[in-house]
């Protein structure tokens, strides 16, 4: 099966659940930024979660499908269309031979994840599909699509699910777009001065333009440590929230280096890193302090809620 790039859109690359094993050597994991809407948009077709999904960033592309499939889109809103058909969002959409996907004014959020029934088709690199832009690998030849490109799918292997219409999601996991960001102390929370602490988690910060799939820088009340500490470099994860010396914070995202020493304000919860992947830069955030427990217990709560998910793809 395949699909034709009519337009690339600004930046369409392929994502999966990241490389896995080998930062260790310097390589950046990579992976969906918003992973529970990559991992929804493949159980709505049929598909593992270990499927790349078409990462769409802003402004989308259009694609003309070359036989019959079925997608599903999950993540930002930004206005799809099949032919002059609306796409609705975390739904299973029938596509005809000849039709073509494309997308319009953003509505909300920033990113959205297209599947494609049986999953597209790539060697991996390292194990993963996911495309690293900066360093030429993975994906569709490494970078993001252009116009003209040709892309394969692999043939279904299962019918397509079906899902009941209801809430995919319990709302304590999903909370508000505009709901405060829940963190985790970082391992030298309790090196940051007592005004530190107060500004992180009561003044609002704002997404820096230079905020991307490495990154993203905030704006706002500087963080200062009590005392000058010197802080040994070591493996960064996803949602780590570095300060550097000019006290603007700064929270790693799915291409983040592989290691880093400046020290560490808090740790982004799993559940969140989705609300926080669809922020665009000039808005806003706010972050509330949660205890390793509750992050935990959201944690398994999503697993649960995923596991119901895509227990009808397998039944």
């Amino acid at each position: 099966m395949n699909i034709e790039v009519i337009k690339p859109g600004a930046l369409s690359t392929f994502q999966d659940l990241g490389r896995v094993g080998f930062q260790h050597l310097g390589i950046p994991a990579n992976g969906a930024m918003d992973e529970r809407a990559h991992r929804i948009a493949n159980a709505l077709v049929g598909n593992a979660a270990t499927n790349a999904t078409l990462e769409i960033t802003l402004m989308g592309p259009t694609l003309r499908f070359l036989h019959d499939t079925v997608i599903a889109l999950s993540g930002a809103d930004l206005d799809a269309k099949l032919d002059a058909t609306p796409v609705p969002l975390d739904r299973a959409t029938m596509v005809p031979a000849g039709s073509e996907l494309s997308f319009g004014k953003r509505r909300s959020g920033l990113r959205a994840y297209l599947a494609v029934r049986g999953g597209f088709r790539f060697d991996p690199v390292m194990g993963s599909a996911s495309t690293y832009t900066r360093g030429g690998y993975g994906g569709h030849a490494g970078r993001p699509l252009k116009k003209g490109d040709l892309l394969a799918a692999h043939a279904p292997t299962r019918p397509v699910p079906h899902h009941p219409d209801r809430t995919l999601f319990d709302e304590n996991i999903l909370s508000a777009p505009d709901a405060p960001i829940r963190v985790l102390p970082g391992r030298e929370w309790q090196y940051f001065s007592m005004q530190a602490q107060q500004t992180f988690l009561h003044e609002p910060y704002r997404l820096a333009p230079q905020s991307d799939r490495m990154g993203y820088r905030l704006e706002g009340g500087r963080l200062d440590l009590s005392a000058p500490r010197d802080v040994a470099s070591e493996a960064v994860g996803f949602g780590a929230i570095q300060v550097p010396a000019d006290g603007q914070p700064i929270i790693l995202m799915a291409d983040r280096q592989t290691t880093g020493g400046y020290p560490k304000i808090g740790h982004v919860c799993a559940v969140d890193l989705p609300r926080l992947a669809q922020k665009m830069p000039g808005e806003s955030v706010r972050f509330t302090r949660v205890d390793l427990e509750t992050a935990q217990r959201l944690l398994l709560l999503q697993e649960d809620c995923f596991a119901a998910l895509e227990q009808h793809g397998h039944g």
